[in-house]
């Protein structure tokens, strides 16, 4: 079985990080229904509780022995207040009760670390590895030592696709995106000699956001930009992929 398998029509996969099996996710972003309704001026009823028990459903179903979150739990990028914090104790809370949780730290988890850091587990902002498979938001480099793994998996993104019919109908569909890293493109970020470094032709694996509501990067579409400081130039190749399995091959041609 790969290191890392996602769910049939979930934006959440399965990973063996060391010895246990991990249900990860990425961009839960907790709370953003109020940033929603401050920001943009857009009202939104509150999804905490459906986030929260799909969540736990897919902890139950797949019965993953930990909860890795690959950055962004919550949305303010300060500490977190009002309804986000209450979100976000509640889902820890409801987590912890079950498995060990362990977030990946992202550029909207400045406060979680003081608030929460006594009931999970939160790794540098340039990742952790654990076993084969290396775990960051990918708002920054990852260090030496996720690079070493079989497969790097990251957030951030929010990757999608702008989908086209014969007829001009368009729709915009949560993606999944893979391909290998580009061995000198991060040799020379980190200033070593690329043979120098304990590569394993990895694989990266960027996660579709958990949360619906966040957007996304349209990886199809032309001047979209990427968000990650190493991509697209850290990719070799790279693959997408309908939350269902569908295989849409190489993502700038899709």
């Amino acid at each position: 079985m790969p290191a890392v398998e996602p769910l049939p029509g979930e934006p959440a996969a399965i990973a063996d990080v060391g010895s246990e099996r991990a249900l990860v996710v990425a961009d839960v972003h907790c709370g953003i229904e109020r940033a929603l309704r401050y920001e943009r001026g857009v009202e939104l009823e509150s999804n905490a509780d459906v986030r929260r028990e799909r969540l736990l459903s897919l902890l139950d179903r797949t019965g993953a022995e930990r909860l890795v979150v690959l950055g962004d739990l919550g949305h303010r990028i300060g500490d977190p207040k009002g309804d986000e914090f209450d979100e976000l104790e509640t889902l820890v809370d409801a987590v912890t009760d079950r498995v060990p949780f362990t977030l990946a730290k992202g550029n909207h988890d400045g406060g979680i670390a003081e608030m929460f850091g006594d009931r999970i587990e939160v790794t540098p902002a340039d990742g952790a590895r654990f076993g084969d498979v290396g775990v960051l938001h990918g708002h920054t480099w990852p260090s030496e030592d996720v690079l070493a793994a079989d497969v790097v998996c990251i957030g951030h993104e929010h990757p999608a696709v702008k989908l086209t019919d014969s007829v001009g109908g368009s729709r915009v569909e949560r993606a999944w995106l893979r391909g290998r890293l580009d061995r000198d493109t991060f040799a020379e970020r980190l200033d070593v000699d690329a043979a120098e470094l304990d590569w394993h032709d990895p694989e990266l694996v960027v996660f579709p956001a958990f949360n619906g509501r966040s957007g996304g990067t349209w990886i199809n579409v032309e001047g979209q930009g990427f968000l990650s400081p190493f991509l697209p130039a850290g990719l070799v190749d790279g693959e997408a992929y309908l939350l269902d399995g569908t295989r849409l091959g190489d993502y700038r041609r899709v």
